[in-house]
């Protein structure tokens, strides 16, 4: 099942169980560093920036009631916190604490490192070719940015 007539895996089953794969190298750093994969990801989106609920309940996919909850544990933890929005005034954003921007560049690193050598076995052109059709897809499907190009350099997180 999953296998094609030359015995190779389709592209279905080769999507979901990357997935999987991913999720599990994912959900091991991030339990080596303390943290949940929700928190991980939280940590990594907020790299870039601080960000409204609202906004960042739609990049993770996340209900209202489960990403207040989430930004609770993660505030109690202090790695991030609520600040005020200056453009609005009756909302929040959440920001990265410096205790929590230091956890999220090491978790971000090491995350890193770990996916990357999930396509040691393909040479350069193989790992490009990969690399240009997930992206395609990505794009495609207009997945937002909930976490940024190794290449680009992970900026440091800011300290407001």
């Amino acid at each position: 099942m999953g296998k094609n007539d030359d015995g190779g895996i389709g592209v279905v089953a080769a999507l979901v169980r990357s997935t999987f794969l991913v999720n599990a190298v994912y959900a091991e750093s991030a339990r080596e560093h303390g943290l949940t994969p929700q928190q991980g990801q939280l940590l990594c989106v907020l790299m870039a920036q601080p960000y409204g609920m609202s906004e960042l309940g739609a990049m993770l996919g996340l209900a209202k009631s489960s990403l207040t909850g989430l930004v609770d544990r993660t505030e109690r933890n202090g790695l991030v916190r609520r600040e005020s929005d200056p453009r609005d005034t009756r909302a929040v954003r959440v920001a990265l604490t410096p205790q929590g921007g230091g956890l999220a560049g090491e978790f971000y690193a090491e995350t890193c490192r770990r996916v990357e050598r999930l396509s040691a076995g393909l040479d350069i052109a193989e790992q490009g070719a990969l690399a240009d059709l997930l992206g395609r897809i990505v794009l495609d499907n207009e997945v937002p940015v909930v976490f940024m190009e190794p290449e680009e350099g992970a900026p440091t997180a800011r300290r407001h």
